[in-house]
């Protein structure tokens, strides 16, 4: 059985970006399903001095073992002016000092959505070029935008034409 480790790369309580991730996750019938929440992995910020005193945090090892012991990562980021989202970065800074290919070769569906027309757009082009150089094989991505006019949580998305590229995302993910 196929397992799919999917998060919204955000730490608010109403992320519209986990609630994307885990719809994405429900798309594969057969498969064990586990959706991360960004808050059980807070950690300091990261800097060279910190990791010297510390060492990598717990939190940190949890993380990079679950994104191991996956066969499919599916991320969906919040876009924070133009970037990641300091809780995911700080998690990927310090998940990447246990190693550097820090996706461990793993297949990943990647998305966004946002508020705006762009559905976060930036960001996820930012991670889809940056991600294979630290062990990921991006399979697909897709950016929802105007998530509140677009998605609907028991219908899903709800623009035929965006519906139809999502499910080609999905697919090519699923290859």
């Amino acid at each position: 059985m196929k397992k799919i480790l999917a998060f919204g790369a955000s730490t608010s309580r109403n992320s519209i970006n986990s609630q994307f991730a885990a719809f994405a996750a429900s798309q594969w019938q057969d498969a064990e399903v586990e959706i991360l929440d960004l808050n059980d992995y807070e950690m300091p910020i990261y800097s060279e001095d910190r990791e010297r005193v510390i060492g990598i945090p717990e939190p940190a090892k949890r993380f990079y073992d679950k994104l191991g012991g996956a066969d499919l990562v599916i991320i969906s980021f919040a876009e924070h002016n133009g970037a990641y989202s300091t809780a995911f970065k700080n998690v990927f800074d310090w998940s990447s000092r246990i190693a550097f290919k820090t996706f461990q070769d793993k297949p990943m569906l990647l998305l966004s959505t946002s508020t705006g027309p762009r559905g976060g757009r930036t960001i996820l082009d930012i991670a889809a070029n940056r991600f294979p150089y630290q062990g990921a094989q991006i399979k697909a991505t897709f950016a929802l935008p105007n998530f509140a006019d677009n998605f609907h949580a028991e219908q899903g998305i709800l623009s035929p034409e965006l519906k139809a590229a999502f499910e080609l995302a999905v697919k090519a993910a699923a290859n």
